[in-house]
């Protein structure tokens, strides 16, 4: 755990005791400070109190005693209005903050010179951040890896000069964290998402933004320039003074920056252009975006004094990440792909480009614009096999371009795709489990859903 010490000898309101809320309170009571915690969810401050964490009604609480609001990401913010406890704070003129926030103070305080690697992006956040922390450790380096990814970031290891911390911030974490300073910042790309928090596209935008903008001066900014908002984001810090390092996997970069050329990596300088890694042939980062997340993963590596030789081999040895095109099992030649952490078009749009003859199984809780970005891929799906609340609305999109069947529930998809696929004239059948909705229509989160689909494919006869 790493105590929180800025606020020893204050009283501190913490609401949302999930995983990270939870670890926030136990952080700060370890660091000296004063926590009165609550949730809205009884058994949620039952669970804190059993773990001696003080708790009461937040509502009653004396306000004008209180140095901050330390606030769960999931608890809405501002949109679509702000929650009764940040309402209280906001009258009491008591800011609001999250756990990246008590971390990025603890740091400034214990150990400003430790590398801090920040991580966002609507898509490859996870599997970026695992990989430049893999890369790290592969080459000898004490790598912390935690946030969005799964592990809270106050239940890391200590704070410390010789240890490096990567940290994946989803925007709700950023949006909480004023002061956010990385050593290296990465902005992997932008598209729509979250507007029922953000409210707008540009709001969305700006809260990313945030993250690479707050990059320390003698830092590097790594943005991903393949999207429009992204590449005026990078024009924007290099006006502003920082060192940005531009990632492309579409065309080469002529200033400085990493671009994918084939199946290499290139590092473009004022000395010219030079290969850094071969991504060809690793299973674990298959595909365009992946190709991407290697950049960001590369480019930060380098930014850590990493040389080409060591990030070649932590790229080979990268196993990849559940719930992220994970290939749990094959049934004849049939490969099962769970791509369950596809929770927007774009994301389940990834996945599409890495295959032919593809025995989609989509759906769930759906995202503004539906699939109707996907029409392009259409012609890889052989079938479509549809779920939760977004089944009709999707079959509508696919119509008669796509044959499909509206299954409901995941057992049921499975069954039906792994059927189809076998008995298929396809040379290279694949059941591919990604959704580009959420989960929430029917289960807790994708990683649930994953593993669902997951234990599906393993009770197949003869897996």
């Amino acid at each position: 755990m790493i105590p929180v010490t800025v606020f020893a000898g204050q009283k501190v309101a913490v609401f949302g005791l999930g995983g990270s809320g939870l670890v926030s309170a136990s952080a700060l009571l370890a660091g000296g400070a004063d926590v009165i915690a609550f949730d809205d969810d009884a058994q949620s401050v039952t669970k804190a109190s059993a773990a001696g964490i003080p708790t009461a009604d937040l509502r009653a609480a004396d306000w004008s005693k209180i140095a901050a609001l330390v606030l769960a990401p999931g608890v809405p913010l501002t949109h679509p209005r702000p929650h009764w406890s940040v309402e209280l704070a906001h009258k009491a003129a008591v800011e609001v903050i999250g756990d990246i926030e008590l971390f990025c103070r603890e740091r400034r305080r214990l150990a400003p010179n430790a590398p801090f690697v920040a991580i966002t992006g609507t898509n490859g956040k996870s599997t970026t951040t695992a990989l430049v922390a893999h890369l790290a450790a592969s080459a000898g380096m004490d790598a912390q890896v935690g946030g969005n990814i799964g592990t809270a970031t106050l239940s890391l290891a200590p704070l410390a000069t010789g240890r490096i911390h990567v940290i994946e911030c989803s925007s709700y974490q950023i949006d909480l964290a004023p002061t956010l300073d990385p050593s290296i910042g990465i902005l992997i790309n932008l598209s729509e998402d979250h507007l029922d928090r953000h409210g707008t596209m540009e709001h969305y935008a700006e809260v990313k933004e945030h993250l690479v903008a707050g990059v320390l001066d003698n830092g590097t900014a790594i943005v991903g320039v393949d999207d429009a908002w992204c590449a005026r984001i990078a024009d924007r810090l290099e006006q502003s003074g920082k060192r940005v390092v531009r990632i492309s996997v579409r065309r080469k970069l002529e200033k400085s920056g990493l671009f994918v050329e084939g199946q290499r990596i290139m590092r473009a300088t004022s000395r010219g252009i030079t290969p850094v890694a071969a991504i060809g042939g690793i299973g674990s980062l298959r595909g365009q975006h992946n190709a991407q997340n290697a950049a960001c993963a590369a480019a930060a590596a380098l930014a850590l004094a990493l040389d080409p030789a060591a990030i070649q081999v932590g790229l080979r040895s990268f196993p990849g990440l559940a719930h992220r095109m994970e290939e749990v099992g094959r049934h004849g030649s049939v490969l099962f792909v769970n791509d369950s952490k596809a929770t927007n078009a774009d994301s389940a749009a990834q996945a599409l480009a890495c295959f032919n003859d593809i025995f989609w199984i989509a759906g769930g809780k759906p995202k503004t614009g539906g699939i109707e970005s996907l029409r392009g891929f259409f012609p890889r799906i052989r079938k479509a096999y549809l779920i939760g609340e977004a089944a009709n609305e999707f079959a509508a999109t696919l119509g008669p371009e796509v044959p499909h069947e509206i299954d409901v529930t995941l057992d049921k998809a499975l069954a039906a795709a792994a059927r189809d696929a076998e008995i298929s004239n396809a040379a290279e059948p694949v059941v591919l489990l990604s959704p580009a909705c959420a989960s929430f229509d029917q289960y807790r989160n994708f990683e649930v859903r994953g593993d669902a689909f997951r234990a599906l494919v393993q009770a197949l006869p003869g897996k």
